[in-house]
């Protein structure tokens, strides 16, 4: 996944200035390409989009970088369509992983309680649900740092209930091995998500449990079944607007860039090291997903988690930056989501095409 002249064993150098958060121990630094190693193009020179190309992008004018965007996105999608997805907790909580933003981590006290893996039957109830409310897609997550061989059998069974009501069918579970991802696909799994969450040089202040090498192994895994790609990231944790370019410079140089790519606003939960992060600037938000929009042109760009703390002014503004996929119902996995019928309001604001909102409730006690 990387173009590495040495070995992908980290370093020892030291923490550079760049880094705003110190959450765990600091880890080694990591380069562009989060491998740790001298590798030859450390900052994408010879990539689509170097480093320094997309922090350029960032420094545009307002107005100049949404001009863009909106021209890139009408290039390759009707500009008045906004795809829906729901989200179902298929297995909740008491994750061994320490993501500093993430309430179903057992090393934080969230009030999430640990649940078993669903049933065939309950995610049925959902899915049919949702493909009654015309859903496209249906997206699994569990919380396991990576699932067992036992764990993708019960999970390819979930898959062939969303297959058999006519949905796609996406999952995150994980880290996976390659013979996983190929069960996957075999089952039928349409997307897989995996998100490289943060930039590389940043990954270590964030998460102590796994390095970006470990996401990105996952990801080869993942395109070599076959799979699309759904991989992306969580701004407002901290980092400065070159974070956010490395983030969106790392994906975007991906041997191929991902077919969805959700961009999340740290939902800040109590009980969590990152609770008590500012918020970052909503224009901010907006100039990330314009980012994306012009770095990954046929890419879905979501709309993710912190879409209920935005004002209808500041997801406007996305959708004209080129966001063209959100998440709806009451809930994101553990954390909160617009209203459905606000969501279906404000479409009818903006004059966007939608399918109708529904929610997919997880009992996680």
């Amino acid at each position: 996944m990387s173009s590495c002249s040495t070995s992908t064993q980290p370093t020892s150098a030291p923490a550079t200035a760049e880094r705003p958060i110190q959450l765990v121990p600091k880890k080694p630094v990591l380069n562009a390409h989060g491998c740790g190693g001298d590798c030859t193009d450390p900052n994408f020179d010879n990539g689509r989009w170097p480093r320094a190309k997309v922090l350029e992008l960032f420094n545009l004018p307002f107005n100049d970088l949404l001009w863009q965007a909106q021209q890139v996105h009408r290039q390759h999608w009707n500009a008045n369509e906004i795809e829906h997805a729901t989200l179902l907790s298929v297995k909740t909580g008491g994750c061994p992983e320490d993501c500093g933003y993430c309430p179903q981590s057992a090393s934080y006290d969230t009030g999430v309680e640990a649940s078993k893996l669903m049933s065939p039957e309950e995610v049925r109830e959902a899915v049919v649900a949702a493909r009654d409310a015309g859903a496209s897609r249906f997206c699994m997550g569990a919380a396991w740092r990576a699932p067992k061989d036992r764990d993708i059998e019960k999970v390819a069974e979930l898959i062939g209930v969303i297959k058999q009501e006519g949905l796609e069918a996406c999952c995150t579970l994980g880290m996976l091995t390659d013979t996983q991802a190929t069960a996957l696909k075999d089952a039928g799994l349409d997307y897989y998500n995996h998100n490289l969450d943060t930039a590389p040089e940043l990954y270590g202040d964030i998460i102590t449990t796994r390095d970006l090498e470990d996401r990105l192994h996952t990801l080869e895994h993942v395109r070599k079944a076959n799979l699309k790609v759904c991989s992306g990231g969580i701004v407002g944790m901290g980092e400065t607007r070159e974070g956010r370019a490395g983030l969106i410079a790392q994906l975007a140089n991906l041997p191929t860039f991902p077919e969805s790519v959700p961009i999340n606003d740290l939902v800040r939960v109590p009980g969590t090291p990152l609770a008590d992060t500012p918020q970052l600037d909503p224009l901010e938000f907006v100039r990330t997903i314009a980012v994306a929009r012009i770095t990954m042109p046929t890419a879905r760009v979501r709309l993710s988690a912190g879409r209920q703390a935005m004002s209808e002014a500041v997801q406007a503004m996305c959708f004209l930056a080129g966001a063209n996929s959100i998440f709806y119902g009451d809930k994101l996995l553990t954390t909160g989501n617009p209203e459905f019928e606000k969501d279906q309001a404000l479409m009818a604001k903006l004059g966007l095409q939608s399918g109708k909102a529904v929610t997919a409730r997880v009992n996680a006690g």
